[in-house]
Order: C-alpha cells, then structure tokens, then sequence
C-alpha cells in the first residue's frame, strides 16, 4: 500500500491534559491520539502538529500532519478515530495532503481566541475555558492600546525563555479586544507566534485594561525588546488555538 499524506483537523479540551507534545509520564493529547490510531489502524507513528499547545491549552482547529500505509478512506478514519478517542477529543475533518506535507513549517498563519471572565463572582463552570478576573477591565482601552502591537514587529518583550526560534520577528494581521456582558474576548492573527507571545500580550493589555498602565505602554513594552517590560503571562485556560492557515 503506498505512503498517504494526511491533513486533519482536531479538536480538544486542555484541560485533562499535559499539552499537546508527546511526554512518556504524562497524558498529553498527541500520546492519547496516536495511542488511538495505532488502536485502529495498527500503525505505530509519530505525527507533527500546527503549534505545541501548553497544558490547559484547547484547540477548536488544531491541525495534524502524517503519513500513514492504512486502507482505510478518509471517511472511516474520521468514524473509526470518534468512535475510540475520549470525549474531550474530536477529530473535525480528515483531507488528503500534498507528499511530505508537515503541519508545523508548512502553516502560513493561526489565529488564536481569548476568554477573560470579568466579575467580582467566579463563573464555576468556567474555570477551565476563562481567566478570572474580579476588577473592572476596559476592553476599549485594551483594544486601542493593543494596535501598537499590529504589524511585523520584533516580539522578544513577549516571548518567555526556551523558545526555539531562530528569531523573534513575528507579522501581527489582526488584534480585537470586545466585551459581551461579562466576558472579554481577545482575537488575535498572525504568522506565527513565539513560546507564550498571545498570554503575555493578554497579560499586558490586562495592566491597561485595569488602568495600571496607558493606552500608549504596549507600544513602549514592544521597543524595548525586554520580556521583563512586559505584563504577567496569562493562565493557560483562557487559550484557545481557533485555526491555522497553509
């Protein structure tokens, strides 16, 4: 049977896992997922991803790259896989990829999605998906003071230690901050991203935010090109991955 490069599309819930990145001591979203293939199509392999989300990290666009030797279609894969994953796991979409297709050098852009929940009362129910956060935020303030940040910039101010870029130069497409009632929501695009870029920048819009800081303190944490400039990294369970483009 030759070699089929495969495109998927997966879903999950970080909140039961130790990130995506395969650790042999821990669960982690891609060992549960390639326990998972191997159970159903008997192959034993290792397939790359679009970004190594941290624990407590979700996905709604996840996307996975392999090469797999499997008769099965496409169709019985997205069944087979479902049917056997854990509930907080699901494979959106499967699709045939070009030869040698990776998920993580060949995405072009993502774009990331997050929730803060302000109010003086935690939402129980959303512990796992939203930053609490009790004071009073001004999602205009944060939303206009994080424009400085939009652009092709050198990021290092929000970058934490142990990246393994060779750079840190990121394009910045797209960066909204909204409220709806008590839930503010931060979207941002780019090209890609650095090692905790998206929840430093929520963690310094937050200072503004909660009127620590000027609309104009982002832009001057940016020139300064020093992570130590920055705001607090914000709790991984307000991040979500929403989609990577190729």
């Amino acid at each position: 049977m030759p070699v089929r490069w495969l495109k998927l599309t997966v879903a999950y819930d970080g909140a039961g896992y130790s990130g995506w990145q395969f650790q042999p001591d821990r669960s982690t979203v891609q060992g549960t997922f390639e326990a998972t293939w191997q159970r159903l199509t008997q192959e034993s392999l290792r397939v790359t991803a679009a970004g190594r989300t941290d624990a407590g990290v979700h996905a709604l666009g996840q996307v996975v790259g392999l090469a797999t030797e499997t008769r099965l279609a496409n169709d019985e894969l997205l069944r087979g896989l479902n049917a056997l994953l854990p509930e907080d796991i699901a494979v959106c979409a499967i699709e045939d990829a070009r030869e040698r297709f990776h998920a993580t050098r060949d995405a072009v852009g993502k774009r990331y999605r997050y929730r803060i929940h302000n109010d003086r009362v935690r939402a129980v129910f959303e512990r796992h998906y939203a930053w609490h956060y009790p004071q009073p935020l001004d999602a205009g303030a944060m939303s206009r003071a994080g424009q400085a940040l939009v652009g092709r910039h050198e990021f290092s101010s929000f970058e934490t230690a142990g990246s393994e870029r060779p750079d840190s130069i990121r394009t910045i497409y797209e960066l909204a901050v909204a409220r709806r009632d008590r839930e503010i929501t931060l979207e941002v695009a780019g090209d890609g991203f650095l090692y905790n870029m998206v929840r430093t920048i929520v963690g310094t819009l937050v200072e503004v935010g909660v009127g620590k800081r000027p609309i104009e303190w982002p832009g001057e944490v940016l020139a300064a090109c020093d992570r130590r400039r920055a705001g607090q990294t914000a709790p991984a369970e307000g991040l979500f991955l929403v989609q990577v483009d190729y």
